[in-house]
Order: structure tokens, then sequence, then C-alpha cells
């Protein structure tokens, strides 16, 4: 456990560490009530479940989507920091980064929430973390921030919302020509409750989308414990507690026969020549360092098997390269093995951001559910459009978290609502003033969040 090693520092340190945590906990907290008010708004409006029924609900799926979810979306927020940098810097410059991305994420989430913006809690957190990175590029020369894996996080939140509104609008005329129960596309009266099989669909889907934000949303806040752990404490965190340092240097060996007897003659054989002497090298500094206390020593053989299973990924697949399915084989699973000593996170990690994110789902929702149930469209969420913007809603964040890519729950589900209700009345039947707020809210996120981790890393790094 962590509090453990923490002992073993300085008072000041120590405190401060503890703050990055607290401040990580609170982060996930506020994103569950402002985010996770998406999923509910519309079994709230509705009439499908009560309120506190669907905040209570909501926010044990949030719990179990966190706990099931995976490691694959933190690990992209993971790389997306120069830790490889940040490790040859004192523990107040790491502190400021990660109190930088913090406050800059909590305040904006905040303030959006407070005047009842739907707002992106990942918008909010890959920008407060570009500007931190750049505020720390700035200061001290380094790569600063990972640009490829911020593309393709940026075209997922990009392209998310479009994906939605599209998709909602397809799905909305599908069901009106399939379907023929004229109740699923009115409006429900005051007192009225659906139909118990048009209920049952939309409680499905409300908990898909509860899930699937857990799974998706929850690992942020693991992949930014994640990144305090590595930089604050890397001889314990570096890699899988469970690392068995003799069955990766069997896993190794075994990569290392295949890649030899394919390299002679091969069109890659420069690639696989490099990677069996990465391979070689690699043995040896496992034998040699995994037991040392420097703390830059177990990194660096993290990041050398991340460098080695990235390169073999590229090409594993391609029958052209390995003609034998039996060496792909082995090197997916070999790769597989090698990747659970460097996608973890240890379960009191999952189990806190779990907790933070399922409690805040019950608190403070009831602002965003208003924006989301009332003010997006200019009649009342019909049962149709509830169900059909929480399915497509559902089915991109599930399929974003399979490829560990981070999207807005918010910016999702809003456009799924608008793309439902542009579908029943056309254009006209949205709110102007509305959807220029989210939109000026989705436009502006991103630079204002840089520009704030920018500066607070700059502030807490001159305080430090």
């Amino acid at each position: 456990m962590i509090f453990n090693y923490i002992q073993e520092l300085p008072f000041l340190p120590a405190a401060l560490i503890v703050l990055c945590i607290v401040c990580i906990c609170i982060f996930e907290f506020i994103n569950g009530f402002h985010d996770t008010a998406n999923a509910v708004a519309t079994v709230i409006y509705t009439h499908a479940l009560k309120p506190l029924q669907a905040v209570a609900w909501s926010g044990l799926m949030n719990f179990l989507g966190v706990v099931l979810g995976g490691v694959g979306v933190a690990m992209s927020i993971v790389k997306l920091l120069p830790l490889n940098d940040l490790l040859e810097q004192s523990l107040h410059v790491n502190i400021a980064i990660v109190l930088a991305i913090c406050f800059s994420a909590i305040l904006w989430n905040l303030g959006t929430w407070y005047v009842g913006i739907p707002c992106s809690s990942s918008h909010t957190l890959i920008g407060a973390i570009l500007g931190a990175g750049l505020g720390f590029a700035f200061m001290y020369p380094s790569h600063g921030v990972n640009w490829s894996k911020a593309q393709d996080i940026g075209a997922a939140l990009l392209f998310s919302p479009a994906f939605g509104f599209t998709f909602a609008i397809m799905f909305m005329f599908i069901l009106k020509k399939i379907l023929k129960m004229k109740s699923l596309f009115q409006s429900p009266q005051p007192g009225d409750t659906p139909p118990k099989g048009i209920r049952a669909i939309l409680i499905t889907t409300c908990t898909l989308v509860s899930f699937f934000h857990g799974s998706n949303d929850g690992q942020k806040g693991v992949g930014l414990m994640m990144v305090v752990l590595m930089a604050f404490l890397p001889a314990h965190y570096a890699l899988n507690e469970h690392f068995d340092p003799q069955k990766a240097i069997t896993s190794l060996q075994n990569i290392e026969t295949v890649l030899v007897a394919a390299a002679p003659g091969n069109i890659l054989e420069k690639e696989l020549d490099k990677n069996i002497l990465i391979i070689r090298e690699l043995k040896v500094d496992i034998s040699k360092n995994y037991n040392s206390t420097e703390k830059t020593k177990k990194f660096q053989i993290r990041k050398r098997i991340e460098s080695l299973s990235k390169s073999i990924n590229k090409y594993v697949d391609d029958p052209e390269i390995f003609k034998n399915s039996h060496s792909r084989r082995v090197l997916k699973h070999e790769v597989a093995v090698l990747a659970d000593y460097t996608d973890f996170a240890p379960i009191w990690v999952v189990l806190m951001i779990a907790v933070c994110l399922g409690l805040g789902t019950m608190v403070g929702w009831k602002r965003i559910v208003v924006t989301i149930g009332e003010k997006i469209g200019k009649t009342h969420l019909t049962y149709a459009e509830g169900a059909t913007a929480e399915l497509i809603a559902a089915s991109t964040i599930g399929l974003s978290t399979f490829f560990h890519l981070p999207v807005s729950t918010t910016h999702v589900l809003s456009s799924g609502i608008a793309g439902s209700m542009v579908a029943s009345g056309g254009v006209k039947n949205l709110q102007k003033k509305t959807m220029v707020n989210i939109a000026l809210a989705w436009i502006l996120t991103l630079p204002v969040c840089v520009l704030m981790g920018f500066l607070l890393f700059l502030l807490f790094n001159a305080i430090a």
C-alpha cells in the first residue's frame, strides 16, 4: 500500500503526495455528479425510474464499470505525459504538474456544473494534462507531451459527438419505420410511467451508459493516479508488483527464438534484428537491475518492454512477415504476458476511484439533468428519444473503451439527444440557446484547460 512507502518520506513531500491523491479523488467525485447526470436524465424524464432510484443504480453501475473495465484507457492517459523526463526532476516538480492538472480540471468542471452546462470531463482532463505538459516543456527542455498519443485521443474526442448525433438520427428514423406504437414517440404525461417493455429498455440503456461511463471515465482517474505512483514511487509502481523476472526473461527468450528464425531474408529483417538486440539487452537489464533501488532502473525496464511490444504489434499479424501461424500465436501470447507487467493498476487504486465516482454519481446531479431533459429540445423527451440517445451513447463509449480511447460521455449523449430530437421534429425542435452554450463549452473547454494547466504548473513550480 502506498501509505507504507509515504511514511518513509520527510513530512512535507509526504503531505504533498497525499494532497495529490486527495485531489485526484475529488476530481473523480466531481466527474461522478457532473457526467453521470447524462446517464440518468432519460430515465428520470421518461418516468422510468424515480430520481433517487436512478442515481443510486447509476452509481452502482459506475462503480462496477471502473472495477471491471480494465486499464486500457488508463494507460492512454499515462502515456500522454513524459514520465521518463519527470523521473529526472525533483519530487516538487512532479507534484507541481499533478496539482496543476487536478486543479485545472476541478475548477472548470465545477464552474460548468454550477451554471448547468453539460461539459466534458474528458476534454477537461486532457486539456489540463496537455497544458501542464507544455508548462513542463517550457521550464525544462524535454518532449513535454506525447503528441502522437494526443492526436489519437483528440480524434476520438472530436468525432465521437458527430458519431452520436448522426447515428441517433438514423436510428430514430429506423424506429419510426419499424415500430408503429405511437406511445413510443410521445412525451410522457405527468405521473405516467412507461409500459413495462419500454421501461425495461430505458433502464437497460441507462445501465449500459452508466457502466460504460465507469469503464471509460473512471479509468481516467486510475490513469492519473498511476502517473502519481510511477512519478513519485517508480521503484514500487513502475512494474506490476507480480512481475516475475524469470518468467519475463523466458517470454523474451521465446520472442527472440521466433524473431531469429524469421529474420534472414525477411522484408523486415533490419527491424527484426533491431528487436532481437533490444531483447538481449533487456534480458541483461532485468537480471542486473530489477532489484536496484535506483528510481529510474525499473522504469527503464518498463519503457523498453513497452517499446518492444509496440514494435512487434505493428507487424505480428502480417502473414508476409510470419508465414507460420504458430509463430504469430507465440508472439501474441508472450507480448500479452509482458503487457501485464506494464499495463496495470493496483486493486486499491481501482477501488478508490470506483468509490469516488460511484459516490459522486449520487450527489449534485440535478443541474445537468434539467439541462439534458428540458433544455436541449423544445418538447419533453419522449421514450424513443431517450432510449435512442442512451443506446447510441453506450455503444460509442463501449467501443472507445475497447480501443483504449477516452471519449466524452457528456458530448456523446448530448449529441445523441439532439440527434434524436432533430429526427423527431427537425432542427427547429432544438433550443438554440442551450445548443449554443453546449457548443461553446465544447469549443472552449480544451483551450481554457490547456491555458489553466500551463499557468498553474508555472505557479506551483515557482512556489515549490
